[in-house]
C-alpha cells in the first residue's frame, strides 16, 4: 500500500485539480490526497503534508503533523494565520522561480527604461513624440532583496547592461555588483535610484520599510516595481506621491488583498500599471519534483528539508 500524503489547499477546484495531477504525477510512489477525502485515522496519522493556501482548521485536526511543504515561496500568510504552529514549515525554493522573476525584473525593467507608459499616454491622446532614451548603463537600478530571487534578477540585469546595485538586510558580496545593507545603506541606494525593484519577503523588519520617509528619498523622476509583498509600500502614499507627480511610475503586481478591490484608487492613475501577480508563478511540474525530492529523503534516508525560520519569516 502506497503512503498517502495529504494535500491541504483552499485554491479554486480548477488550481487544487491542476496541482493534483502534477503532484501524483511526479510522485507516484505515494498517493497524493486532497484534505476532504481523507479519512479520520488517514488525518490523525498523517506526518507531512503538502500545502498551498491551506484552511487553518483543517491543519489543525492533523495531530501527528511534523512538517509540510508549501507549494508557495513566500510562507509569510501561512505563519501569520497558523502563529502556533507546532509542525516545521519547508517554503518552496526553486531555481525555475528564480529564473522566471529575473524575466519578469527585466521584462518590466525595460518597459520602463524604454519609455512604453508614456507612449501608451501618448497613444491614447494622439500624440506623435519622440523622447531621449539613455543606454542601459546610465540608468541606476537597484534592488531591494538579495537572496536567490534577488541573485537572479541582479545577475540578468547586469547581463543586460544595466547599472545594477542591491540592498539587503545583512551584508552580501557580489562579484561586480555594488551593495549596501542596513538602514544606512537603504537610505544611500534609495536616494541614487532611477528604478526601485523590491523583492524582499515580508518580515516584521521589512514590514513598511518603504514609509513616507522612505518614499521621500526618491527622486520625481524614479519609478518603482513591487515583485515582493504590498504590506512592504505605503501604497496609499505611493499613489500620493505619484498623483503630486513627485514619483515618475509604479509596476505593482502584489496588493493587501487579491483580486484588487474594484473600488479601488489604484486602477485608475495613468502612472500606475497593475498586474494580477503573475511576476513570477510557481511551475507545477519543478515544484513538484522539488516536493517529491524533499519527502522521498525524509522517508527514505531520514534527510530533513531546510525548515523556514519562524522568527526570520523565511
Amino acid at each position: 500500500m502506497k503512503k498517502i500524503i495529504p494535500f491541504v489547499s483552499d485554491c479554486d477546484e480548477e488550481l487544487i485539480s491542476l496541482w493534483l495531477y502534477y503532484l501524483q504525477n511526479q510522485m507516484s510512489e505515494y498517493e497524493i490526497v486532497l484534505f476532504k477525502n481523507l479519512s479520520e485515522s488517514q488525518i490523525l496519522s498523517a506526518d507531512v503534508a503538502i500545502v498551498a493556501n491551506p484552511k487553518p482548521s483543517q491543519i489543525s485536526q492533523m495531530k501527528n503533523l511534523k512538517w509540510v511543504q508549501s507549494l508557495w515561496a513566500g510562507v509569510e500568510k501561512l505563519l501569520q494565520d497558523i502563529p502556533d504552529a507546532s509542525f516545521k514549515i519547508v517554503r518552496m525554493v526553486d531555481p525555475t522561480l528564480a529564473d522566471t522573476m529575473a524575466q519578469s525584473v527585466l521584462a518590466w525593467t525595460l518597459y520602463l527604461h524604454k519609455n512604453m507608459p508614456l507612449y501608451k499616454l501618448q497613444q491614447n491622446h494622439k500624440i506623435w513624440k519622440q523622447h531621449i532614451e539613455v543606454l542601459p548603463e546610465e540608468k541606476n537600478i537597484a534592488v531591494l532583496g538579495l537572496g536567490n530571487l534577488g541573485l537572479s534578477s541582479v545577475l540578468k540585469l547586469k547581463e543586460n547592461g544595466f547599472n545594477v546595485s542591491g540592498w539587503g538586510r545583512s551584508k552580501k558580496e557580489i562579484q561586480g555588483v555594488t551593495t549596501y545593507h542596513g538602514d544606512a545603506g537603504l537610505v544611500q541606494i534609495l536616494k541614487g535610484a532611477d528604478i526601485v525593484i523590491c523583492l524582499l519577503p515580508l518580515t516584521p523588519e521589512t514590514n513598511n520599510l518603504l514609509d513616507k520617509q522612505k518614499l521621500d528619498l526618491l527622486a520625481p523622476d524614479t519609478a518603482l516595481i513591487n515583485f515582493a509583498r504590498a504590506k512592504i509600500i505605503n501604497y496609499k502614499y505611493l499613489l500620493e506621491k505619484i498623483e503630486n507627480s513627485e514619483l515618475s511610475h509604479a509596476v505593482l503586481d502584489v496588493f493587501e488583498s487579491e483580486p484588487l478591490e474594484n473600488n479601488s484608487a489604484l486602477w485608475d492613475d495613468p502612472n500606475i500599471t497593475i498586474l494580477p501577480h503573475i511576476s513570477a508563478p510557481t511551475n507545477m511540474k519543478s515544484a513538484s519534483k522539488i516536493a517529491l525530492k524533499h519527502i522521498s529523503e525524509y522517508y527514505q534516508k531520514d534527510i530533513k528539508p531546510t525548515f523556514v525560520d519562524k522568527d526570520k519569516g523565511y
